[in-house]
């Protein structure tokens, strides 16, 4: 007697509680972001105040509460699939994945913006000529993808320098503006905090920053790679959580200290802020290695990203609701190659044709706009399910109680909604409003079309095939 049994792909758990909450750092905390919301002023600190209470916090509580119900590889991917059906996971893993593929370039994009500090004040020009910023963006992409492809392993010390070298610039940016403010007071006055008589600019800053807060559940995508996850993800959820959102508030804090918001530049505010601070005491020579630490910073969080949110794939593939060679491993490295090859192809795709109608500046804000939707569709179906478990499960198995997971439901899912509408209203530095618009919906619906496309055409596939192998089996028999 003989049967046609497949063993499923088996991933190595090399993820510690500390990689963990590095992870966290790295991915959460994002200093390329923080220069767009600052550049809006003042107000923009209470906007990261609400969203750390309303969406954060409960963020933090269902990835617990998750993670610790469906533990195993997929993350965002498996809990809408367990809680509401196949298209509804499929859908939530797809948006989770092609975001990274417009957040990814943003990254790289950023990459440039602040590297050229280290190469010292006569090649800061670099930062805006096309050639150089495309060449540059490819070349770190490559590396990222060839890195994650050799595996965790490897690509989590990348993860970890760079969340080391994320606290270093953080800090170093920090104790900079206390300095200042020590020795020459704060030029920010109560009214920056003000609301401004025409808010639409700051409408878009509250999407943007809860795309800031999200990367608490990048470690459940990775739940088969993490070591003994049921003991290891809570405490480091935390931990991560109150870091990252300490630092986003110094970070912008300092920010408007140091520049005036129309003097932030998107890709290089951080480093500007850091200039001008050193030049006012008198430490120039920090300048290069604090671009440094920042540029590792950012290489570990576009790391980060690009090899968690490959595990979608991989796992749809598996479940063949997408092509089947996405769910295979590498033979030596025992990684998800294939997922890691299309997003660095799409990815490359993405960067030049966004060059090829915008800025480096401007091409940076449209797809981190994107990214902002895309991301945050994931979050819908993260705090529905919150509400769906606390009304509709008697099993007991749950790590928080019923009246917990209402509250921090209700919030996130209000929050979430609020932030993805309200990014649809352009940024300051969008100059066309109707190619902004047409990019965005445009965009949205194609993506969301291609979720569709691929899982009803896979899907009835993988119904042919349910109901072929039994036949198939009985025959061998």
């Amino acid at each position: 007697m003989s049967s046609d049994t497949h063993e499923q792909p088996h991933l190595k758990r090399v993820l510690g509680r500390w990689d963990l909450v590095l992870l966290f750092v790295v991915a959460v905390f994002n200093l390329n972001v923080v220069p767009s919301i600052a550049a809006n002023g003042g107000v923009t600190v209470w906007l990261w105040m609400i969203s750390l209470a309303l969406f954060f916090w409960p963020q933090g509580i269902a990835v617990i509460e998750l993670a610790h119900r469906y533990p195993g590889e997929g993350g965002v991917y498996l809990w809408a699939k367990e809680i509401f059906g196949d298209f509804h996971g499929f859908l939530s893993g797809w948006c989770y994945w092609t975001n990274n593929m417009m957040y990814v370039p943003t990254v790289m994009l950023y990459f440039v913006g602040v590297s050229v500090f280290v190469l010292g004040p006569s090649h800061q020009g670099l930062a805006d000529n096309k050639a150089f910023a495309l060449t540059a963006s490819v070349a770190l992409l490559a590396l990222l993808t060839v890195l994650n492809i050799a595996g965790l392993g490897v690509g989590k010390w990348l993860n970890n320098l760079g969340a080391i070298g994320t606290g270093i610039a953080a800090a170093a940016l920090i104790g900079l503006g206390l300095l200042i403010w020590l020795r020459f007071g704060s030029t920010v006055g109560a009214a920056a905090f003000r609301i401004p008589a025409d808010p639409k600019f700051v409408l878009n800053s509250f999407g943007v920053i809860c795309f800031g807060l999200v990367g608490l559940e990048l470690a459940s995508v990775m739940g088969d790679e993490i070591r003994d996850p049921k003991r290891t993800l809570p405490g480091a959820v935390a931990w991560g959580g109150v870091i990252s959102g300490l630092l986003y508030i110094g970070v912008t804090l300092t920010l408007l200290i140091a520049l005036r918001k129309n003097e932030i530049s998107v890709l290089q505010g951080i480093v500007q802020a850091i200039a001008h601070m050193a030049k006012r005491v008198g430490v120039e020579w920090i300048v290069p290695p604090f671009a440094f630490m920042l540029s590792l910073s950012i290489a570990g969080i576009g790391s980060a990203w690009m090899g968690g949110s490959a595990r979608i794939p991989f796992v749809a593939g598996l479940d063949s609701y997408m092509p089947a060679w996405l769910g295979k491993i590498h033979p030596r490295y025992a990684t998800p190659y294939a997922p890691l090859i299309v997003q660095f192809v799409v990815s490359l795709v993405l960067v030049v044709l966004n060059f090829a109608v915008a800025g480096v500046q401007e091409a940076f804000q449209f797809l981190l706009s994107l990214a902002v939707v895309l991301q945050l569709v994931p979050f819908l179906y993260m705090f529905a399910a919150l509400l769906k478990l606390a009304f509709t499960d008697r099993s007991g198995n749950g790590y928080y109680s019923k009246s917990t997971l209402i509250l921090a439901g209700l919030s996130g899912l209000l929050t979430t909604t609020l932030g993805m509408a309200l990014v649809f209203f352009p940024a300051r530095l969008v100059t066309s409003l109707r190619v902004y618009e047409i990019w965005m919906f445009g965009g949205t619906a194609f993506f969301v079309g291609l979720a569709a496309f691929f899982f009803f055409v896979y899907g009835r596939r993988r119904t042919v095939q349910a109901t072929v192998r039994p036949a198939e089996v009985h025959e061998r028999v």
